[in-house]
């Protein structure tokens, strides 16, 4: 048997049983966003840390130095929203060639820099080491959260509402644009989509105000798709899933470049991944009265797409009627 005969998420069901039989009961291990570790009664320290390698994450003709060093934080910082939590301090691991070129290192952590300012995520520390041809970057970053109000996977409830924070499919989009070389640069919307790929932005504030209301069940960061990543929560909640394609929400970037290209802007929205919005499943008594209030706090509405049923399946429906996607979230090694 070959590791692409099981996958990522089998590779971990094979590896997470020994390292979590002897687990203290107020410690998360692996299988959320970050490990949870408690400090005190009032606080827990969140971990979390994310690997991106040329050829396999990024194209290095393809994304400018500077944003890759903003999305090499900022997928971290994803993770800490996730759970509702806000960021302490970050530390980064990076194998470099040794014919880089040291201007492209100083943009790179130009861009890193801008954003651990932004968030107050000071880097403190790391190693570096020599690559013989690839540069592998691996970022982690600690934060904190009240234990009372840190969000899992594990406690959807049936009957939620699954509902998303932004946008779907814009990040997808854009590497639609940059694996087929299309200019993006004199088109509005291309441009759109191209920095929703290469700069995504760390929903942190939106994380920690959804953290604060009780009947927000489950939440996680949508990076490999909604169709993989709903199927996280089912699988550690236990529960099953309805989501109804039309209520997907589509930009009129992606829209419009969809009918233009003829991409199908519902697959991409389904399994492009990367676009690091907040996935959360609410109470369908709080519902209204949660998006009502989101909508008012951050100018935009909180996207309903779905309920948490008690099959443990993943049914896609439209106009009542059972639709199937082509294509499925990402997975490294199928």
């Amino acid at each position: 048997m070959k590791l692409s005969d099981i996958g990522e998420f089998g590779l971990i069901h094979r590896i997470a049983p020994q390292f979590l039989r002897n687990l203290p009961k107020d410690v998360l291990g692996i299988g959320d966003d970050c490990a949870v570790l408690p400090i005190n009664e009032n606080e827990s320290l969140l971990i979390t840390t994310d690997l991106l390698v040329e050829e396999v994450h990024f194209i290095r003709d393809k994304i400018s130095a500077r944003q890759l060093g903003h999305k090499s934080l900022a997928v971290n910082l994803s993770d800490i929203a996730a759970m509702g939590g806000s960021p302490t301090a970050a530390f980064l691991s990076i194998g470099l060639p040794e014919d880089i070129p040291v201007e492209w290192l100083d943009d790179f952590f130009a861009g890193l820099g801008e954003l651990s300012h932004k968030t107050g995520t000071p880097l403190l520390g790391g190693d570096t080491t020599r690559s013989r041809r690839h540069l592998v970057i691996n970022m982690a970053v600690l934060g904190r959260a009240h234990p009372g109000k840190i969000k899992y996977r594990s406690t959807a409830q049936v009957g939620d509402i699954i509902c998303v924070t932004d946008f779907l499919g814009d990040s997808g989009g854009g590497l639609h644009i940059l694996l087929q070389g299309m200019r993006s640069e004199e088109n509005a919307h291309a441009c759109q989509l191209v920095s929703a790929h290469c700069q995504p932005r760390p929903q942190l504030q939106e994380g920690a105000w959804l953290a604060k209301h009780d009947a927000v069940h489950a939440m996680l960061d949508v990076s490999d798709g909604i169709d993989s990543d709903i199927r996280r929560i089912m699988e550690e909640s236990k529960v099953g899933a309805r989501i109804n394609v039309s209520d997907l929400p589509l930009s009129a970037a992606l829209l419009e470049l969809s009918e233009q290209f003829g991409w199908d802007a519902t697959e991409i929205a389904a399994s492009g991944g990367e676009d690091y919005c907040l996935l959360c499943t609410i109470s369908p008594q709080e519902f209204a009265k949660i998006a009502q209030n989101f909508a008012g706090q951050f100018g935009r509405p909180l996207f309903r797409i779905g309920v948490i049923a008690q099959a443990d399946a993943l049914v896609y429906h439209q106009d009542d009627k059972i639709v199937h996607l082509a294509k499925h979230g990402w997975d490294h090694f199928v």
